[in-house]
Formats: C-alpha cells, sequence, structure tokens
C-alpha cells in the first residue's frame, strides 16, 4: 500500500542566534539548555536538542519538535506570512 500525507497547515518558527526568546514565547516557555550548553525544546518524547537553523513546528495536537531545515524544505511550503513573523 502506498500513503500520500495529508495536508495540514502547521505553524513553525526557524532557530536563529536571535530569536530565542520569542522560540520560548511560542514553545510556551518549554525552552532552555543541556548540560552541554545546547538549547532544548520540551517535546512528547522529551526535551531535545535544537540547533541553529532548525525549525521549531507545533504539530496538530498542540506539541512543539525541531525539524531540520533540509526535512523542512521538502516537506513544507509556506502559504502566507503574517506581518509580526518578519519583525526582528
Amino acid at each position: 500500500m502506498k500513503y500520500r500525507k495529508k495536508a495540514v497547515v502547521i505553524e513553525a518558527l526557524q532557530l536563529t542566534i536571535h530569536n530565542t526568546a520569542r522560540i520560548g514565547d511560542f514553545v510556551g516557555g518549554d525552552i532552555g539548555r543541556n548540560a552541554e550548553g545546547d538549547i532544548v525544546i520540551t517535546t512528547l518524547e522529551d526535551a531535545m536538542k535544537c540547533s541553529i537553523g532548525d525549525f521549531i513546528i507545533r504539530g496538530v495536537k498542540g506539541e512543539f519538535y525541531p525539524c531540520k531545515p533540509d526535512i523542512f524544505e521538502l516537506t513544507y511550503e509556506k502559504i502566507y506570512e503574517n506581518k509580526k513573523d518578519t519583525d526582528k
């Protein structure tokens, strides 16, 4: 059998060195650093490491998880952009 992914609109922000506070707001404050100093977010599975450039995605059940940029670009396309999303 073959299956196609259902079309689902998600919210995501790309992690940069300048927007960690904004990512924290996006994920409801569930952001921190591990013992090595890496940025981590709370996911359904556990705390997950995020790298600069990763997209932080809010899933269909409100959960958050990181996604590498190359996988994100293959999986998602931008449908619109809010003015506030481009403010730095």
